[in-house]
């Protein structure tokens, strides 16, 4: 139903037309279909526009494709779960509030859905809900049997409820752990606590030939969510201390599994994250030792296993306090002095040091290891500029130059950064000078072009130019070629456009690449020169198979073609290209796909 339209506005329409119009449509069908809507609008609280809301259009249009697709749809009091068909079976839930304004959340096991989005089968599952006109019925009978529920185990004794107990735990192994678990810590049994909950993270049972595969992470991650939920319970209990032990336990083990996990969706990272919350807290609650719980810290970090549980020590500051803070530092430097160029304890000692807010201690450690493409002293820049340090921070980058003068391959943000500044203090013909000292080391073309805006900014780059050329041509007499292929020279003339200039060093240092750019620009003012640079370049193609060739050639034709139509000689053309055809007719790939090109 469409924005203004209510349920009386439907039933006056459906009583003014009851049968067909004169195209043919039946207005009975269509109109029956939208009271429908209506009447389940009104009993889920959405409709059609809150759906594309949430799902954007592309996925709206994509779900609507799916709604033959959707099985099994079970209607519940506030929620509906059913099926959709797709490149798998996937498992849809929507919840939904009472009356209109109230939305609607949707969950799908799809990946897509796994990410927390409002996928197109949530769309083909709402879309269907829509079309059921039996749904305020459905809800209710659903409610009813919510309260039936209630009031017979109301009735039931205690004895009859443990009976009943023992037979759901009976035939749910899931529900029997949870269980099993609830009543180790609701009786503080550690021993038995410890080995449920150890039991849960221990990937062996998923295990197929010694990996967790995808499809059985997920099962793996709810049982890791079970022992975070143990964990939890256990400092709730008064047990803190024993429960930040157990923890550290069972993200120990997590991290010894998680290299023979398929995790691709990161459901069990996302179910390590909640032990490690269940850590924080027990943490908290116990008032942990602070040097005992700074060292456990440092050693998880550094070790290997933090990829599952991406833990911050910093998220512990306020357990730590300023002493264990001083202690994770000196840990930190310790480490560092060991393994100076370790990636990890380089960004631990990086995050406590700001976290001290200590600039100059920051940009001290930065300075242990000064990258050669400039990168750190980028970094150092800009921890400069954010502490108002602009004249300290211009200072850095300026030596990040001198240092990577003779650097072929410098960090372009360090560059651009000092140039930006200069530019900011009417210093431009400094910028022209380092963009010109850039290109006589790095010898490309980002390098000239970069220099062009600068020189072109100041109204002096034709003499730079000139310059600049020189440089390239030099390189291009030695027989240097871009990281592309061909020489930079031509690079740069291409361009500038400078297409004469281009023909004449053509010759001395093109690749097939730089040949093929200057035929296309050169259609219409040189089509005898292009033409023959088209025509040899297909020929070279002749050997060679595969659709990649193909389409090149197809498209050096078409090139041809041009410059033919601007001689006027369009027939040598047709002549020419009967003659390939006749010659590679048995390329039946080839015959298509110049058809398809229109030669």
């Amino acid at each position: 139903m469409r924005a203004g339209e209510n349920t009386a506005d439907v039933v006056a329409v459906e009583a003014r037309r009851a049968d067909k119009n004169a195209s043919g449509i039946d207005l009975d069908v269509i109109l029956r279909e939208r009271l429908n809507i209506c009447v389940a609008r009104n009993a889920v609280g959405f409709g059609e526009d809150e759906l594309r809301t949430l799902a954007g259009a592309q996925s709206f249009e994509r779900g609507v494709g799916y709604l033959d697709a959707v099985s099994g749809l079970e209607v519940g009091d506030g929620s509906v779960i059913a099926r959709v068909h797709g490149t798998d079976v996937y498992e849809v839930e929507l919840t939904f509030g009472e009356g209109t304004g109230t939305g609607v959340l949707g969950w799908c096991d799809c990946p897509y859905g796994q990410e927390g989005n409002f996928c197109k089968h949530c769309v083909a599952v709402g879309l269907t809900v829509l079309r059921q006109a039996a749904i305020p019925r459905q809800r209710a009978a659903a409610r009813a049997r919510v309260l039936g529920l209630e009031a017979w185990l109301t009735e039931l004794s205690r004895d009859e409820l443990v009976a009943l107990v023992r037979e759901q735990v009976a035939g749910d192994r899931e529900l029997r752990r949870r269980l099993e678990l609830r009543a180790a810590a609701a009786h503080f049994d550690l021993d038995t606590l410890r080995e449920r909950v150890l039991a849960l993270v221990d990937p062996r049972p998923f295990e197929r030939f010694g990996y967790v595969e995808y499809s059985d992470a997920r099962g793996y991650a709810r049982q890791v969510e079970e022992a975070a939920h143990a964990l939890r319970a256990l400092t709730v209990g008064g047990q803190a201390a024993q429960a930040a032990g157990l923890a550290e336990e069972t993200i120990r083990m997590l991290s010894e599994a998680y290299g023979e996990i398929d995790d691709s969706d990161g459901v069990v990272g996302q179910a390590a994250h909640a032990v490690v919350d269940a850590h924080k807290q027990a943490c908290r609650k116990a008032r942990a030792d602070p040097e005992r719980l700074a060292e456990w810290l440092v050693g998880h970090v550094l070790g290997d296993g933090n990829d599952v549980t991406d833990l911050d020590p910093l998220d512990y500051a306020d357990v730590l306090g300023p002493a264990g803070l001083a202690s994770m530092r000196l840990l930190a430097a310790e480490a560092l002095r060991r393994s100076p160029r370790g990636w990890a304890e380089q960004y631990l000692m990086e995050r406590l040091v700001k976290a001290e807010g200590d600039v100059d201690a920051l940009i001290a450690l930065y300075a242990k290891d000064l990258l050669p493409s400039g990168a750190t002293h980028l970094r150092i820049a800009e921890e400069l500029d954010a502490a108002g340090r602009e004249s300290e921070a211009l200072a850095w980058a300026e030596r990040g130059l001198r240092d990577t003068s003779t650097e072929a391959h410098v960090d372009g943000r360090l560059v651009d950064y000092v140039c930006a500044r200069y530019a900011r203090a009417d210093r431009t013909a400094e910028a022209v000078s380092v963009r010109r000292d850039r290109l006589r080391a790095e010898r490309s073309l980002t390098a000239y072009q970069q220099l062009r805006t600068a020189a072109g900014a100041v109204g002096d780059w034709e003499s730079e130019r000139e310059a600049a050329l020189a440089v390239l041509r030099e390189d291009a007499r030695q027989g240097r070629d871009s990281r592309f292929g061909g020489s930079v020279l031509m690079d740069a003339l291409l361009d500038d456009r400078d297409l004469d200039a281009a023909w004449r060093e053509a010759s001395g240092g093109a690749d097939d690449r730089q040949w093929q750019q200057l035929a296309d620009l050169s259609r219409t003012t040189r089509p005898a020169d292009a033409l023959a640079v088209y025509l040899r370049m297909v020929e070279q193609l002749k050997e060679p198979t595969g659709d990649r060739v193909y389409e090149r050639m197809a498209l050096l034709l078409r090139g041809a073609r041009d410059c033919h139509r601007a001689l006027d000689t369009l027939g040598e053309f047709t002549a020419y290209v009967c003659a390939l055809r006749a010659e590679l007719k048995r390329r039946r790939k080839l015959m298509t796909i110049l058809d398809r090109h229109e030669l």
